[in-house]
């Protein structure tokens, strides 16, 4: 499989590419966490129901998962760069659409073109880090991206109930709005071409929509994807079930949802650390195994304590901890897995194993995070079932799958 070196990568010292391809991946986050804090206000302001700001989840993560499918798919055909920047270029008039609707039928469509780009940055910059790095390198690479990527979700709650509480709810996506153009312009400069025209697929229906079958079609595939997808929503369950969790469970103000996004991130955070440490000395195995070590002693801690206790900090949110910490730990060896059962369509891989992951969030984000959201021991076990989907999955890939894949996993 030829991992070309392109010469023009040189110039740009790895952590400055670490984080650019962090900043793009924050997008995600950022849009789905910022205006947490101001859900109440913003119906009100829109005369829209609880259910209808639900719904401002829903339209976006289906948008994101929908064009999950596409974005690594043209990249690997058009290069990564111009389609990191059509997405930031749509991304922009979605959040300025968000920043200046008057209805809820407004803020919908414009969510919607939001989740349709985003993902771009976030898929292409997978596949970069796979252009640019054979196997621990790639490894350590992402783990860095893990690892600043992990802060979004953190900052973004705290800063958009700052701004809330100081401009009100317009702000937070105006602020949006200037992230995203000074990311175009350092996207612009930064970023350099790293999959030349010789590697890359000619974009037909035809071939393309025969590749998505292939990828889709090989049962390790699905297995690691689904297992990746469930592993991260035993987190994301409480972020999207913050709006309910915080003020009506813990009896937290706008300003305060740090309590939940902090020791999240720490986790997430501390998790990409451990796997940047053991990449090239652990299997891929070993430190997937390593993770859900760490998920099961969290969810086994959350349902006992949510059985016993009424919710209180830092204990409920103790849990969240080491369950994000147990989930990114294992989720680089995941990806990268992913990406090695098909060499020649990485971008498409990512792409289908994102939109995966991507049905999962919309999942919990429409139904299963409204149904749990008003009773913490359901939360406590919904994580339990988010993990044990994604361990079963990640145990019958180990018995039946690999021999289907290249034999390299460990």
């Amino acid at each position: 499989m030829p991992h070309h070196q392109p010469h023009a990568h040189h110039n740009t010292p790895r952590w400055l590419l670490a984080l650019l391809l962090a900043a793009l991946g924050m997008l995600g986050p950022f849009a789905v966490d910022t205006y947490i804090p101001a859900f109440p206000t913003i119906a009100s302001d829109l005369n829209a129901s609880a259910l209808q700001m639900q719904q401002t989840f829903s339209v976006y993560l289906v948008a994101f998962a929908v064009m999950f499918l596409f974005h690594g798919a043209l990249s690997d055909s058009f290069g990564r760069k111009p389609i990191i920047l059509w997405g930031l270029g749509v991304f922009l008039i979605g959040t300025i659409g968000c920043a200046m609707s008057q209805t809820i039928g407004q803020l919908l469509f414009f969510r919607t073109l939001q989740g349709l780009s985003v993902g771009a940055g976030m898929v292409v910059g997978r596949a970069m880090v796979r252009d640019l790095f054979a196997d621990a390198d790639a490894q350590r690479l992402m783990s860095m991206v893990t690892m600043w990527f992990g802060l979004a979700p953190a900052v973004a709650p705290v800063l958009g109930g700052f701004l809330f509480a100081a401009f009100g709810w317009h702000s937070i996506f105006w602020f949006l709005a200037i992230f995203t153009a000074a990311l175009i312009v350092i996207s612009i400069y930064a970023f350099h071409e790293t999959l030349p025209p010789s590697s890359r697929q000619p974009f037909r229906l035809q071939p393309l929509l025969a590749g998505y079958r292939e990828v889709s079609a090989s049962v390790p595939f699905l297995l690691l994807s689904f297992a990746a997808g469930f592993n991260f929503n035993g987190f994301f369950l409480y972020i999207l079930s913050a709006p309910v969790f915080l003020p009506e469970h813990l009896h937290l103000g706008p300003t305060e949802y740090a309590w939940l996004f902090v020791p999240g991130i720490g986790g997430i955070m501390t998790g990409a650390l451990i796997s940047g440490r053991v990449a090239g000395k652990w299997s891929a195995a070993k430190t997937v195994r390593a993770g859900y070590s760490l998920m099961l002693l969290a969810v086994s801690l959350n349902v006992i304590y949510c059985s016993l206790l009424p919710p209180a900090l830092p204990w409920s949110v103790l849990p969240i901890f080491i369950y994000a910490m147990g989930s990114a730990t294992a989720f680089p060896s995941l990806t990268l897995l992913v990406m090695d059962l098909f060499p020649s369509r990485r971008g498409m891989a990512t792409s289908l194993s994102a939109f995966v992951g991507g049905m999962i969030n919309a999942l919990v984000a429409g139904v299963i995070s409204p149904a749990l959201s008003h009773s913490p021991l359901l939360l406590a076990l919904g994580m339990a079932g988010m993990m044990a989907g994604g361990y079963i999955c990640w145990v019958t890939y180990r018995r039946f799958g690999r021999h289907r894949s290249r034999p390299r996993p460990g």
